[in-house]
């Protein structure tokens, strides 16, 4: 099962933990796991090439993925803020489609 967490702060979501594999197929043919690799894999190229923030990627090994955002004056917050909640809305969608396969959550970044 895929794990995905959402860090929230002050300033709105912070960060993200996805780890493990959904198990919903084959390697190869798991559309649970190329669905939530997309989602966060976009977030975290598009924070970079479309609005010039760099996450902070701490862990991008087989099944995990984690990033969390730089400090950032309050415009580029707000700009970073529509993506994480395009990527919350995503993995929110996949969770509601596979509830044996993903679940989602978020926690307080501390």
């Amino acid at each position: 099962m895929i794990s995905a967490i959402l860090y929230r702060g002050e300033e709105g979501l912070t960060g993200c933990r996805m780890t493990g594999h959904s198990g919903q197929a084959e390697a190869g043919r798991d559309i649970v796991c190329a669905a939530a690799s997309i989602l966060g894999c976009t977030c975290v190229n598009s924070l970079e090439s479309v609005l010039g923030i760099v996450p902070v990627v701490t862990e991008n090994d087989d099944g995990v993925l984690a990033f969390h955002l730089p400090e950032m004056n309050p415009e580029d917050s707000a700009k970073a803020q529509i993506l994480m909640q395009a990527l919350k809305q995503g993995l929110s969608d996949l969770a509601e489609a596979y509830p044996r396969n993903i679940t989602l959550s978020e926690k307080e970044f501390r």
